[in-house]
């Protein structure tokens, strides 16, 4: 039933994106940029999401909330002084299924600075699905550069900075599938919520 909402609800998402793009075309305020929060098993945090500037990831991402996607999800890579990654492993260490990736933003003038957050994604440019990840330090080697694509931001950590630093800090090695920087006492979100 998620899968298929979740498909359903990307068939929506190019459609979204214009509504998003239409309808910040303007100067921004602070009520064009929805928060979530991020509740996990070592608290929460709220991140603030910027459509003026990525508004096919950030449509993509509340896709996922949505749908429940990241409900009893993972953060199943932890890097300190670089990264925390989740939203894509079960509990079990199972990928979840994902919709199709989408087009990489990382152009849009937002740096990998400390706190900020990012859509992960494998080598290939345009793969980014669920998968996030938030910056523990400032990253500009994830930033594009003329000869590559680079990771795009996509959202500021606006609430909990701590909760990341202490999930950034939590001892790693090789869990499961994951052959290191797992966490080794799993760090569970519990989910994604809009904040009213």
């Amino acid at each position: 039933m998620r899968t298929y909402g979740l498909i359903r609800g990307f068939t929506r998402l190019f459609a979204l994106a214009a509504v998003l793009l239409f309808s910040f075309s303007s100067p921004a305020s602070a009520d064009d940029k929805p928060r979530v929060r991020v509740e996990t098993t070592k608290g929460s945090f709220v991140i603030e999401l910027n459509p003026q500037r990525a508004p096919l990831t950030v449509a993509s991402f509340l896709e996922y909330v949505k749908a429940g996607h990241y409900t009893d999800t993972l953060f199943h890579r932890v890097i300190g002084n670089f990264v925390i990654q989740g939203g894509g492993f079960d509990t079990s260490n199972k990928e979840k299924p994902t919709g199709p990736g989408i087009p990489n933003e990382s152009g849009n003038g937002l740096s990998n600075r400390r706190g900020t957050v990012g859509l992960a994604r494998t080598g290939e440019p345009h793969s980014g699905t669920a998968q996030f990840y938030v910056n523990l330090v400032d990253n500009p080697t994830l930033d594009p550069q003329p000869s590559r694509w680079g990771y795009a931001v996509f959202g500021q950590v606006v609430e909990g900075m701590t909760v990341v630093d202490d999930i950034g800090a939590v001892a790693t090695g090789a869990v499961g599938p994951f052959e290191n920087n797992a966490p080794l006492q799993p760090i569970i979100i519990k989910r994604i919520e809009l904040v009213q």
